[in-house]
């Protein structure tokens, strides 16, 4: 005789959220499943769909509150090099989150909430170069800001999937994306 448990869940979004996270973290997004998801939950297979609807629901749910993470993060960051490293921070200690949160395939683009998370992470994120001395911002401060986050993304993407290994050794990668930003940015003596 087989028993399927269908007992009320306290924190049904937050346990399906947390174990997705743990299968994103191990397996990459591609493996997430609301049945497999529920299984680990011990709910029904139908109970993910009450708070998602779908798997892209799911993934919606992280990117979101990975966003909100993030915002978090980078919020009163003293200066551009600082924002940089808790930008490196956070993606490491969030690794789940931000793969799914740059995969803008894996999401409901016009969701709200999403919308609005990706609206303060951005505000965030455009605070450090408008901290800036005029000159160091150039005649298109988006484009310090484009360089600012491809300096960060790509180094913290970087680190993730394994390949700074030999650059990075044993030190901390904070301390090495400090180093970075020195050779990148200090030539003229600013910061």
């Amino acid at each position: 005789m087989t028993s399927t448990r269908t007992y009320h869940h306290g924190d049904l979004r937050r346990a399906v959220l947390t174990a997705a996270l743990d299968v994103i973290r191990t397996e990459g997004p591609g493996a997430l499943s609301l049945r497999d998801l529920a299984r680990r939950a011990g709910v029904s297979h139908a109970a993910p769909a009450h708070h998602f609807k779908d798997r892209t629901g799911l993934l919606t749910a992280i990117a979101t509150e990975g966003y909100e993470l993030f915002a978090d993060a980078l919020a009163d960051a003293p200066d551009l090099r600082e924002r940089g490293v808790r930008y490196v921070r956070f993606a490491t200690e969030h690794p789940a989150h931000f793969q799914v949160m740059f995969q803008p395939e894996l999401c409901r683009p016009d969701d709200p909430e999403l919308v609005a998370a990706k609206d303060r992470a951005s505000t965030e994120l455009r605070a450090g170069v408008s901290g800036l001395p005029a000159v160091r911002r150039g005649e298109d401060p988006r484009l310090a800001g484009t360089a600012a986050w491809s300096l960060a993304h790509g180094f913290a993407t970087l680190l993730l999937s394994g390949n700074l290994g030999g650059a990075v050794g044993e030190r901390d990668p904070e301390d090495v994306f400090r180093a970075l930003t020195a050779l990148t940015f200090e030539a003229d003596g600013t910061n």
